[in-house]
């Protein structure tokens, strides 16, 4: 199969190109249609990228499938553009905090997957003789809490028990990062400022300087979740500029929306650490730029539309937007002179490159043929009811995007229509 396009976008840069794809690798990649063979599909001016990866997704499967599932998570994914997601290890019950759960998650996602999948382990208060046996499973490094992670079996550590598993394994820990001691609970936020005043900036920022300082004394390696905050952003900064082992991401709607347009009830907007004003926002574009902020990844946790009920103070903080991922980006990519080929390193590359995929997330000899037909100047209003993921919420509904993804292909095969999605390993 010979993929052709004016717009290929490889590790070195966008140029046309032919890709050739052999047993469900990329086998070549040369000029603009130098390769021949009885398959070739032709996308001309359409722009052929690699599958994105997206490490920060909330499955929710077994234990809350009623919140989503692999199978309509993974199709969302796959009508996105997403071809490869590791799920989180909470919302489902059990956690994935030891073998036995990690085996109950496996069984239940096997079969069902419409892109591959790999898994985070939990790092929960009393289990940190567990991580050493988990990782050697082949989970891709561990998730914890800095703070109340919403549901009660998976606690939060404090900064002790995130110093004893840092030192209990060899391994990535992605770390959720607010301080609970700046943060306050409200019993009502009617408006949306009201419970962005609840989580401030500074309770980033201080848990980040924390997590920062427990890398610095043992060099493990950690990861900054779902960045929100400008403050956090120098505190990363600094740490990278002293060789601190520490990454970061942020995520679509914290580079697009903004406090001060959410209108009162709307709690489709609600996530932790909150959508924050423009300041912060455009921090955090300019971390991406300065290479500060490592990559971009969906924060994807759906619930069903009773938990968004109540207001900001009671509502199920979460938003859903695996499948919307790229055009919400790219839209806002446009308006700063943002160029694809950088959005796409932040979405493909990047996440692919943190969890240790080499194969996947670019077009290059070897890779996975992950690829997508992506239309970069056409443009669609969000129907929250056409979206695949479980429940039709979302905080997109109506809005006008541009981008749109024609055709999703996961080592070759165009994706979507069967399940043949793999379940990946930590290499």
């Amino acid at each position: 199969m010979i993929f052709r396009s004016y717009r290929v976008f490889t590790p070195e840069g966008e140029r046309p190109a032919d890709v050739a794809v052999s047993g469900g690798r990329i086998a070549s990649v040369a000029g603009h249609g130098a390769l021949t063979g009885p398959d070739v599909i032709d996308l001309g001016e359409c722009a052929l990228l690699p599958g994105l990866v997206d490490t920060h997704v909330h499955v929710n499967e077994p234990g809350r499938t009623q919140w989503e599932g692999f199978d309509t998570a993974t199709r969302a994914a796959a009508a996105g553009g997403v071809t490869t997601i590791v799920d989180m290890p909470l919302n489902s019950i059990p956690p994935t905090v030891d073998p036995a759960a990690l085996a109950v998650k496996r069984a239940a996602a096997a079969e069902q997957c419409y892109v591959d999948v790999g898994f985070w382990g939990g790092a929960v208060p009393g289990n940190a003789a567990e991580l050493p046996r988990l990782h050697a499973q082949g989970v891709f490094g561990f998730k914890a809490f800095l703070i109340d992670s919403g549901v009660p079996e998976f606690p939060p550590l404090d900064p002790a028990g995130l110093e004893q598993a840092l030192r209990a394994v060899d391994a990535l820990f992605v770390l959720h990062a607010e301080d609970p001691a700046l943060v306050r609970t409200p019993a009502h936020a009617a408006h949306f400022t009201d419970f962005v005043a609840s989580r401030p900036p500074q309770a980033e920022a201080s848990a980040v300087a924390t997590a920062i300082g427990l890398a610095r004394r043992t060099g493990a390696r950690v990861h900054i979740l779902h960045l929100a905050a400008a403050e956090a952003v120098a505190e990363i900064a600094k740490a990278k500029a002293d060789g601190v082992r520490v990454t970061a991401e942020t995520c679509p709607h914290y580079l697009t929306l903004r406090a001060d347009q959410v209108p009162d009830g709307a709690t489709e907007f609600k996530c932790c650490p909150p959508v924050r004003d423009g300041a912060h926002q455009d921090a955090l574009w300019q971390g991406l730029r300065d290479g500060v902020i490592d990559a971009v990844v969906s924060d994807h946790s759906p619930c069903p539309p009773e938990l968004k009920a109540g207001d900001f103070a009671t509502a199920w903080g979460g938003i859903a937007s695996v499948q919307l991922s790229l055009p919400v980006v790219w839209t806002a990519a446009v308006t700063r002179a943002v160029p694809l080929a950088q959005v796409v390193g932040w979405m493909a590359q990047a996440p692919a490159d943190l969890v240790g995929l080499p194969g996947k997330g670019r077009i290059a000899v070897g890779a996975d043929a992950d690829l997508v037909a992506f239309d970069p100047e056409a443009e669609f209003t969000v129907d929250a009811a056409a979206l695949l993921h479980r429940h039709p919420v979302s905080p997109y509904q109506g809005r006008r995007l541009r981008g749109v993804v024609r055709d999703t292909w996961l080592r070759g095969r165009l994706a979507g229509a069967e399940p043949f999605g793999r379940l990946l390993e930590r290499p």
